[in-house]
């Protein structure tokens, strides 16, 4: 028999701003309310001392529930702060640079928008995992690229490699991309922006997952 094929489980990515004040009790319960693979610091528009600030904030309740941290973009800033690792987009630092900087024991993963030539070049280069997307429209960021959830099968047919969707995922459409094998799902305003708080988000995403699962 084949073995049954693990679930996929939340990624969570920081709102694009943040009240340090405000946060902290809300990225708690967040990580409190159900299972969370990682979560990614994703801060656009500030300096490196507000990047830095969120880092000292964040990390330690990230350690406390055991969820490693990842910072977007800046493999420079990722072994500054003592991040688990980096998540780099095809415009930023190369997969070989970003591990030259974080270390053989960090987490890098790599965008690889809808291509499968990127995601081969990326997994065969020694990424942890590659990202896909966008698999909905998203309020966070716009996409040219849009894969269907095929994609993803192939890849978790293909390959070991562990991989990210990405874009506009909520509990409501997740089904098909975790039928589909996404290892994780990345998710910003679906959970933060949850009518009823951030841990109903993550308690609801948790269950989507479970009965899609099977």
């Amino acid at each position: 028999m084949t073995a049954k094929r693990r679930a996929s489980r939340l990624y969570l990515i920081t709102p694009l701003s943040i009240d340090l004040v405000r946060f902290p009790d809300t990225l708690d319960a967040a990580l409190d309310a159900g299972d969370v693979a990682a979560l990614q610091i994703r801060l656009k528009n500030v300096d490196d001392d507000a990047i830095r600030l969120a880092a000292e904030v964040i990390g330690p309740i990230c350690a406390a529930h055991e969820v490693p941290w990842i910072m977007n973009d800046r493999p420079d800033l990722a072994s500054e702060c003592g991040a688990d690792g980096v998540h780099v987009g095809q415009s930023d630092a190369s997969y070989a640079d970003a591990r030259a900087i974080v270390g053989d024991d960090a987490i890098v993963g790599v965008t690889c928008h809808a291509s499968r030539h990127l995601a081969m070049t990326a997994a065969d280069a020694g990424a942890d995992y590659v990202a896909f997307g966008a698999f909905f429209p998203s309020p966070t960021k716009q996409s040219e690229h849009h894969p269907e959830p095929e994609l993803l099968q192939w890849w978790s047919e293909t390959t070991i490699v562990q991989c990210c969707a990405i874009g506009g995922i909520t509990a409501d459409n997740c089904a098909p991309l975790v039928a589909a094998g996404a290892d994780f799902l990345a998710v910003i305003s679906a959970v933060w922006d949850h009518p009823d708080g951030a841990a109903a988000g993550v308690l609801a995403f948790n269950q989507a997952i479970a009965v899609a699962h099977g």
